[in-house]
């Protein structure tokens, strides 16, 4: 497609430009933008690393790791080559001053060569210790001096726990104003979750029902089939809780249970999504065995193959507490959600990689039709399937043909992949770049919201690790998770959905 929105030339400085995230994700984000214009023509990315790498070897890596993970697969030879001569690496220690005057420079000759406002964007693909470094580094060299076009974009994590966030978002603030930050979580960057806001309130047909009067609970499901792949030393210090929860699964909630917002103006978005989180019940440490529950899977079989357990993974100590599996109940204490449960769970090793919201509705309050229709009969449900399947399935009751009244349930099913088969659907980090350089900071967590998630969960985080689980593993390679996970629902009268995403299926 053409885009229609132009904008500033701009230079895109990326530490930690010679790892994973660079080669994965940001240049193929960036490719795409590039190939459907979305990109000003005058553009500059900068990799750093601290690896000896020439321009040629370094450019050759991102175009096999492009072929590889690009949605559009292998790049063609003229457009690449078009789009590479726009990149360059360059070997600093991004913790001494030297490099930033050689960026001050470079950024100057830019901008005095294109004539007009330029985007000054710093990405931190780093490890988090450094972050307080380079911000430092970045104000002392003047460059964060421009509010309105010079940005700093922050992967997860953004803290361990809330005093270290309050402490990093206090060091950013002195450097940085709110509205040049930009904390990323890619999860928000996905079609299906923007299109959360769109299905709630551009459609007068389901708003009138989002609420504590029709519905009886919410799930939302985040799992994956993976292991911890080859990052034991990082999930040794996160955990379930803050690689997942504290971040992915709590803003899932503030996106449901979101009150309409005035406009889409990013601060009006931003302030009703922290109201959420400032209403959710607070968990006392006395309570946590009733709220939450945690795992932690031990070998298995998967499609045939048996995989390590948690503790035998690399860089994982034997005996580790680690959880490697959350599942709470939430409630938010306002008008519209007062007594509805919100239950969220999240774990690694599970059955099937699948992100899913399922609003489960109310029963109509008067059955009029005989016992021997109701024998099929099931709740009201609407499924939200952000990944792998894209779509919104909604379940209602109808009358099974034939000369008796039976009942029978039956899905209307919108998947992205039939409607948009032919546009292609952007990769999260597309959406979010973008609006890094539009300056849109809509999809970007705010100081005060990253703050009120951590104090959410850390009641959670203390309770467990001040009394690390004696019974790890709890859980096979391949399963649901812990039988406590049931539980923690089932004492509610519930159990776990996960409706698969096929046309005309039938629980």
């Amino acid at each position: 497609m053409d885009a229609t929105v132009k904008t500033n030339p701009t230079v895109i400085t990326i530490f930690g430009g010679s790892g994973d995230l660079t080669k994965r994700k940001l240049i193929p984000a960036l490719y795409n933008l590039y190939l459907d214009h979305w990109l000003n023509k005058d553009f500059r990315i900068i990799c750093t690393g601290r690896s000896a790498i020439s321009d040629e070897v370094f450019i050759k890596g991102l175009k096999e790791a492009l072929d590889q993970f690009s949605r559009r697969g292998k790049a063609k030879k003229n457009e690449w080559e078009a789009f590479a001569k726009n990149i360059e690496y360059q070997r600093a220690d991004f913790t001494q001053p030297a490099f930033y005057n050689f960026l001050n420079k470079e950024i100057k000759t830019f901008t005095d060569r294109v004539d007009c406002a330029v985007n000054k964007i710093f990405y931190l693909a780093v490890p988090p210790q450094f972050f307080e470094t380079i911000a430092s580094r970045i104000g002392e060299a003047g460059l964060a001096a421009d509010r309105q076009h010079s940005r700093l974009v922050i992967e997860k994590p953004f803290g361990v726990d809330l005093e270290s966030a309050k402490k990093l978002n206090k060091s950013l603030l002195s450097i940085f104003d709110e509205t040049q930050l930009y904390r990323i979580d890619h999860y928000l960057g996905k079609e299906t979750v923007q299109n959360i806001l769109a299905f709630r309130f551009a459609n007068a047909l389901f708003e009138p029902t989002w609420n504590r009067n029709y519905i009886d609970h919410i799930q939302i499901t985040v799992a994956e089939k993976i292991g911890i792949e080859d990052r034991g030393g990082y999930y040794e210090q996160s955990g379930i809780i803050r690689d997942m929860i504290q971040n992915h699964l709590l803003q899932l909630v503030c996106l449901i249970a979101m009150e309409p917002p005035v406009s889409f103006n990013a601060n009006e978005v931003r302030n009703k999504k922290v109201d959420v989180l400032h209403a959710i019940r607070k968990i006392k440490r006395e309570e946590v065995h009733d709220f939450a529950v945690r795992g932690q899977y031990s070998e298995g079989w998967m499609e045939g193959e048996k995989v390590k357990g948690y503790t035998e993974e690399k860089d994982v100590a034997p005996n580790s507490t680690t959880p490697t599996f959350a599942a709470i109940k939430f409630y938010i204490d306002n008008w519209r959600w007062s007594g509805v449960p919100f239950y969220i769970r999240s774990g690694k090793r599970m059955q099937q990689s699948i992100s899913v919201i399922t609003i489960e509705f109310k029963p109509v309050p008067h059955q009029s039709f005989p016992a021997e229709a109701l024998d099929n009969w099931q709740p009201n449900r609407m499924v939200l399937n952000l990944q792998p399947d894209m779509g919104i399935r909604v379940r209602f009751q109808a009358k099974k043909p034939g000369l008796q009244m039976e009942l029978n349930p039956v899905d209307m099913l919108f998947n992205y992949n039939d409607t948009y088969a032919s546009t292609g659907t952007p990769e999260g980090y597309e959406t979010l770049l973008l609006d890094v350089i539009e300056g849109d900071a809509t999809l970007f967590m705010r100081a005060d919201q990253v703050e009120a998630a951590w104090e959410l969960i850390m009641p959670i985080l203390s309770t467990w690790e001040a009394n690390p689980s004696v019974n790890f593993p709890n859980y096979t390679a391949g399963s649901y998770g812990p039988e406590g996970a049931e539980a923690l629902i089932a004492k509610d009268g519930h159990n776990w959905i996960v409706m698969p995403f096929e046309k005309n299926h039938h629980e």
